[in-house]
């Protein structure tokens, strides 16, 4: 209406008249339709990939984790998409960045902190996620290891050799409450642990033991840390609103200069 734009709807036999309240019945009629097909399809493939992960223990696309790299599994099940050429694939350790994966986890449950490991990956030249991987992380321009690259590896269960899937979802939040044409955006949220989705048996080759990944997440619980995210809890009991934000400069005269320093006093 605000473009003059005409929207034609065959159900409508031609063109829809934003003022007619029998073709408003009709849009909301085959909207709800619509939504309840859009739902449906949306169970069906969720339990299908759940089926698969737990059954079958497969790879369901997307990047690999750090650490590994895939591998052809083979033409895909599904005569119509083999016909075109599509295949499986799976985990492999890559034998570059396996050992690097091996050395954080052994790292950190030896008692080194986060940041501390991250400080030691990039002294000793190792190439951080982004840098190692240019041609999927062309956007990222960091070539240090940032905290929060360490923590999702140590937090990674899929690591151990087990396929685990559905750890994120995606969200429609309102953009604005207030004012609900400016429609949705998507959201990506973390799923309880306890709602994630595990291969009933080993998918691919585990990088470290089930034991030292279980030592890991104890001590992410028990070093201070706060909830899931791993953040340590503020050591101040007053909120500074510009904690972090502001500096002091150098110290300078009314002239501009900076102030020379004193000579040592000489004891009596």
């Amino acid at each position: 209406m605000h473009y003059g734009v005409g929207l034609w709807v065959p159900e409508v036999g031609g063109a829809i008249d934003p003022g007619s309240d029998a073709h408003d019945l009709v849009m909301a009629l085959y909207g709800g339709m619509s939504k309840g097909e859009r739902n449906r399809i949306k169970i069906r493939v969720h339990s299908a990939m759940k089926a698969q992960t737990e059954l079958e223990g497969r790879s369901l696309g997307g990047r690999p984790p750090y650490g590994y790299r895939l591998a052809d599994a083979g033409p895909h099940p599904n005569p119509g998409k083999a016909a075109e050429g599509k295949r499986l694939h799976r985990l492999e350790p890559d034998p570059v960045t396996a050992p690097v994966v091996r050395r954080i986890f052994e790292e950190y449950a030896a008692g080194r902190g986060m940041t501390t490991i991250a400080r030691g990956l990039t002294q000793d030249g190792i190439l951080c996620p982004s840098a190692y991987d240019r041609e999927r992380n062309s956007h990222r321009k960091t070539q240090v290891w940032e905290l929060s690259a360490v923590r999702a590896i140590l937090r990674n269960p899929r690591y151990t050799g087990w396929q685990v899937w559905d750890k994120q979802r995606t969200d429609e939040v309102l953009i604005d409450v207030e004012d609900i044409a400016l429609g949705h955006e998507n959201k990506q949220r973390w799923n309880d642990p306890s709602q994630w989705i595990w291969s009933q048996r080993e998918s691919h080759a585990p990088l470290i033991a089930a034991d030292l990944y279980e030592r890991a997440q104890n001590a992410i619980k028990t070093r201070g840390t706060n909830g899931e995210v791993g953040r340590a809890p503020p050591r101040s009991v007053r909120p500074y609103l510009f904690r972090g934000l502001t500096e002091c400069g150098p110290l300078r005269t009314q002239h501009g200069r900076q102030p020379q320093p004193r000579p040592p006093l000489l004891p009596l």
